[in-house]
């Protein structure tokens, strides 16, 4: 029975996706867009190749993703880009890896290791310990190689430029963080953080309280809110959606 009803369901679907009349999106009006960022382009990036897609002008992102990072983006449009603050004032989850044992000006892969540390002295009791204490309320001073502005111009351009920053450290709160796997000198990890944390300095400062460094290898965004990844597009999905579709725009 079972088995009948799943085939059913199975050719209904297959004929009104065949035969049903496309739907109407009206970008300019506004529409929200769950979209999954992949690795090696930055979140102006993805912006920048969504608005030519879908021939708008005005589109926001809630949250930035660094460009070694991938996952959930959450991307307004239209008139919806007045609800971006209520998405970025939702917390995050995050999966990812981490690299024990060295360190970098940018706490992630993106530039050369600075310096390396021996690790013979971490156990894993020792890396159980210490991530309970980034759990709860932490301070953090953001990543000089980031998107936060310091008098109007962004730290990731200062750095570039070889110029310092005065960067104020802030307060985040840390829901969750696990350690999920241990590999040495990797760690693979999972945050659920509020916003405005910065998981590249969350692995930054758990290496510098070892006494051993580490960096951001790898991370994924899965969540943000209620909202998970596993819903969202890609390119190729966008463009595969809007092919069935009247697209009214700018």
């Amino acid at each position: 029975m079972l088995l009948f009803l799943d085939l059913f369901k199975f050719l209904f679907l297959t004929l009104i996706d065949k035969y049903a009349k496309p739907d109407t999106i009206d970008f300019s009006e506004g529409s929200v867009i769950f979209f999954d960022k992949p690795e090696g382009l930055t979140s102006f990036d993805i912006i920048r190749r969504i608005r030519r897609i879908i021939k708008i002008k005005k589109i926001g992102h809630a949250g930035t993703l660094d460009p070694l990072a991938t996952g959930l983006m959450i991307l307004c449009t239209g008139k919806m880009t007045k609800k971006i603050n209520l998405y970025q004032g939702m917390e995050k989850v995050y999966e990812g890896m981490m690299y024990l044992g060295a360190s970098t000006a940018s706490y992630d892969r993106e530039t050369p290791v600075l310096a390396q540390y021996d690790l013979s002295g971490i156990d894993h009791k020792k890396l159980y310990d210490e991530v309970k204490n980034f759990r709860g309320e932490i301070e953090q001073i953001p990543p000089l190689y980031s998107a936060l502005k310091v008098d109007g111009v962004r730290l990731y351009k200062k750095a570039h430029r070889g110029e310092h920053a005065e960067i104020k450290s802030r307060k985040v709160f840390v829901h969750e963080f696990e350690i999920t796997g241990i590999d040495l000198p990797y760690l693979n990890f999972f945050v659920r953080c509020s916003k405005g944390t910065y998981i590249r300095s969350l692995a930054h400062d758990f290496g510098k309280a070892l006494n051993a460094g580490a960096y951001l290898f790898s991370l994924r965004r899965v969540k943000i809110g209620d909202y998970h990844v596993k819903d969202a597009i890609n390119f190729e999905l966008l463009n595969e959606y809007l092919k069935k579709c009247e697209i009214k725009s700018l």
